[in-house]
C-alpha cells in the first residue's frame, strides 16, 4: 500500500481501462447508497493502488487499521515533517525536500471484498470528523480532492494534484 505519484502511475496506465471496468459497479453502488460521486472512488483507489497493481487484502484506499476490522502489517510509504516518527517497523527514511520519506510496515485494514473496501472508504471518512468538509463536496470531485488532501488523508506531497490528474484519466475511460 502506498501512494503512487502521478509520474509513477503512468507506468501502470495500461491497466487503467480494465481497472475502471472492473470496479465501476462497486463504486456506482457506493454512490447509490451514500451519494458520493463514483468517480471519486475510482480515482482515489486508482492512486492508492497504481490502477490496481498494488492491492493488498482488498484494501483499495490505503486505509490504516480501522476499529472492528481485521488488520495486516503491510509495507507503505509515508511523507512526514519529522525524523522521529514511530511505526511498528521502519525500513528506511530519507530526507526529501522539507519532508522525510519513510518506507515502513504499518497496520492496514483487511476487507473481504473490493466492494467492502469501497464502502469502507466512505464509512472511514464519515467516522472521522477531520473529513467533514471534504464530504460536503462528495458530489464535486475536484473540490473533494482539495479538501481531503487538506485534511491530511495522505502524507504524500501534491496529493490533490495527483488525484485531479487521475480523475481526468478515469473520465476518459467511462
Amino acid at each position: 500500500m502506498a501512494y503512487i505519484s502521478f509520474d509513477e502511475l503512468h507506468k501502470y496506465e495500461d491497466n487503467a481501462a480494465k481497472y475502471v471496468d472492473l470496479h465501476y459497479a462497486d463504486a456506482k453502488t457506493v454512490e447509490d447508497v451514500y451519494g458520493m460521486d463514483f468517480r471519486i472512488l475510482l480515482t482515489v483507489s486508482a492512486v492508492e493502488t497504481g490502477w490496481g497493481k498494488f492491492v493488498k487484502h482488498n484494501n483499495y484506499f490505503g486505509i490504516k487499521y480501522a476499529k472492528n476490522m481485521e488488520k495486516q502489517l503491510i509495507t507503505t510509504t509515508e511523507y512526514l515533517d519529522t525524523p522521529n516518527a514511530k511505526f511498528p517497523e521502519i525500513i528506511s527514511m530519507t530526507k526529501v525536500g522539507d519532508k522525510y520519506k519513510y518506507v515502513v510496515k504499518d497496520h492496514f485494514s483487511v476487507y473481504p471484498t473490493p466492494y467492502d473496501s469501497f464502502k469502507g472508504y466512505y464509512q472511514f471518512l464519515s467516522d472521522n470528523p477531520r473529513y467533514k468538509t471534504a464530504l460536503q463536496y462528495k458530489n464535486e470531485p475536484i473540490r473533494f480532492f482539495e479538501e481531503v488532501a487538506k485534511a491530511g488523508y495522505a502524507t504524500a506531497p501534491n496529493y490533490a494534484y495527483t488525484l485531479k490528474q487521475v480523475f481526468n484519466s478515469v473520465n476518459k475511460r467511462l
